[in-house]
């Protein structure tokens, strides 16, 4: 009796445990809940600070966790506030986008980051920053904002001088004066701002920001800006480009125009200038306290166009023209803001009381948020 119950019982065992799995079986872990994270609260730089560098350190105050563990942070800096790629091709060198993922949490409940590039100047930066721990990727910061260094540059095909900040990357000839949150002035007519440039630019942009120009002014063939070859006589120089805003002296008075020629001084067929009947259309009232963004282009075309109020303002002159004949080819290639004392004399030379500032001249089309920083 004893023996059949103790068989019994073994099978029983025997049955539990072919029920359980084998005796081999081991228990499951839990798998941890991933960690629910906070936004990191920006610190520095604060809200659309003006920074004197192009490497900014940027700075968090630590997301927090409902569970520990170690923690990194991500952080994005970019010219657009929708952080996409940058608005166009930026300026050759320096960044217009750049983030770092990874970056290790700070110990004393701050972390911080320095981009290993330099940000384009004079730009309007927009940047955040999000934690991330094990799996879980917290939500991004509040969107900080600030400004890049106000600085020039002249180099390859490519210059820009802001001109707002007490200095230039050209050569200030005469009586010039940094006027204090606008630009530079020229005193008067026989002052101008030159510019070597490293290349020649055979087609391109020269544009710039321009306040001070008033209707009746001094002059007659005033000239806005310019560029020619070499330093002989502006007026008789086979590579002349003039921009005009033609004073009380002018035929007519008040007419924006201008002239470009691309390789003689003599041959009409590589002159390219709007004719009698345009001139006389282009008459335009300037305001001496508006800001106009004038613009020259050339290469296969000529063409000059003026916006009150700025790159984005309204057009009141838009006037070009095909260039067939010649090719645009200063060596050395000189620019000008205003420009120098030709036979003409000074009446055809700079416009007295003009100020500039944010100037770009490229082979290419100037970048969208190059400058951003001085609107």
């Amino acid at each position: 009796m004893k023996i059949r119950m103790c068989a019994s019982v073994a099978a029983a065992a025997a049955l539990l445990v072919v029920a359980c799995g084998g005796k081999d079986q081991s228990p499951t872990t839990p798998t941890p809940a991933a960690a629910t994270l906070s936004a990191p609260a920006l610190d520095s730089p604060s809200a659309n600070e003006q920074l004197d560098t192009l490497r900014p350190t940027l700075t968090v105050r630590n997301a927090t966790a409902d569970q520990t563990g170690t923690r990194t942070y991500e952080f994005q800096i970019s010219d657009s506030a929708g952080f996409t790629n940058a608005t166009t091709s930026n300026v050759t060198g320096f960044a217009a986008a750049i983030g770092k993922a990874g970056v290790p949490e700070g110990a004393n409940g701050k972390t911080s980051w320095t981009p290993d590039a330099e940000l384009q100047p004079t730009t309007v930066f927009y940047w955040r920053a999000r934690a991330v721990q094990g799996t879980s990727t917290g939500p991004w910061s509040e969107m900080g904002k600030f400004k890049s260094r106000l600085v020039g540059f002249l180099r390859g095909g490519e210059l820009y001088d802001p001109l707002i900040h007490g200095e230039t990357v050209g050569q200030v000839v005469g009586s010039g004066s940094f006027i204090p949150g606008k630009g530079l002035q020229l005193n008067d007519g026989r002052s101008y701002v030159k510019y070597l440039l490293p290349q020649t630019i055979t087609s391109g942009e020269f544009s710039m920001d321009v306040e001070g120009l008033r209707a009746n002014g001094p002059g007659d063939k005033a000239k806005v800006f310019g560029m020619q070859e070499g330093q002989g006589d502006f007026i008789t120089n086979k590579y002349r480009i003039d921009i005009q805003y033609r004073g009380v002296s002018g035929v007519p008075p008040n007419a924006i125009t201008f002239r470009a020629l691309y390789g003689s001084a003599s041959d009409l067929g590589v002159r390219y200038e709007p004719d009698t009947a345009t001139r006389f259309a282009s008459v335009v009232p300037l305001d001496p306290g508006t800001v106009y963004n004038w613009k020259a282009t050339w290469g296969s075309e000529f063409r000059v166009t003026v916006r009150a109020g700025g790159l984005d303002g309204s057009i009141v002159y838009n006037v070009g023209m095909p260039t067939p004949r010649g090719t645009y080819a200063p060596n050395p290639h000189y620019a000008y803001l205003g420009a120098p004392v030709g036979r003409s004399g000074g009446e055809a030379a700079s416009i007295p009381g003009t100020i500039y500032r944010n100037v770009w001249l490229g082979n290419r089309p100037r970048p969208d948020s190059l400058g951003s920083a001085l609107q």
